[in-house]
């Protein structure tokens, strides 16, 4: 199998290895919490992932277009270029989150995900969803408004749902930021094995089986 080199993208600016192939190319749409927000790219959960896949000899290359602060807006708004210049074969969006931060519809914020996902199917990608969740001080409410989104779209669409990697990590001392929002250096590696397995699958089950 040939291997994966991880690609990262700041501000929609890549570095990419010469001569590296790969069956499978996964662009990761997300914020903060994909980008390494308060840590080194090569800190974040995304690149260490690259490397794991790398070591497994899966053929899955990672371009990383993640941006703190994203919202559903700026990702849709990005999405076409993402895909002209990178050409993936899967989009994974972890976005959202800073939309309802913000108050922010959910029904605006769903829209733009179908648009996204929507957009990325007319180009033959695949897609894969981030189940997102915010703290429960948002009001029961609203809080359930929200995750539910990522649920519908996943059953409407028929696409993969992921399940939020920080639902247990937001719980444990000493993984989280003083912000309360993003996770340590230390938490990375435990967002990676419990992502590491679930998205190669959705990607292709046969990578696990082989």
């Amino acid at each position: 199998m040939s291997l994966l080199f991880a690609t990262l993208v700041h501000s929609d600016q890549s570095v990419s290895a010469e001569n590296v192939t790969s069956e499978y190319k996964l662009l990761v749409l997300g914020d903060s919490l994909s980008a390494a927000y308060g840590l080194t790219a090569e800190q974040g959960w995304v690149y260490l992932l690259a490397e794991k896949w790398q070591a497994q000899s899966l053929p899955i290359k990672v371009v990383n277009a993640a941006i703190s602060g994203d919202t559903t807006d700026g990702g849709l708004a990005r999405l076409p270029r993402l895909i002209e210049l990178h050409q993936p074969t899967h989009l994974y969006i972890e976005l959202g989150g800073n939309n309802a931060l913000q108050g922010h519809n959910p029904r605006k914020i769903k829209q733009n995900l179908m648009n996204m996902v929507e957009t990325a199917e007319n180009s033959n990608i695949k897609v894969i969803i981030q189940e997102m969740q915010i703290p429960t001080n948002y009001g029961a409410r609203y809080t359930k408004a929200f995750t539910s989104i990522f649920h519908e779209i996943a059953e409407e669409k028929d696409i993969p749902l992921i399940p939020f990697f920080l639902q247990e990590i937001a719980l444990t001392p000493g993984l989280m930021q003083r912000d309360g929002i993003h996770p340590t250096k230390e938490a990375q590696p435990m967002i990676v094995e419990f992502l590491a397995d679930k998205l190669a699958s959705a990607v292709d089950a046969r990578l696990l089986t082989d």
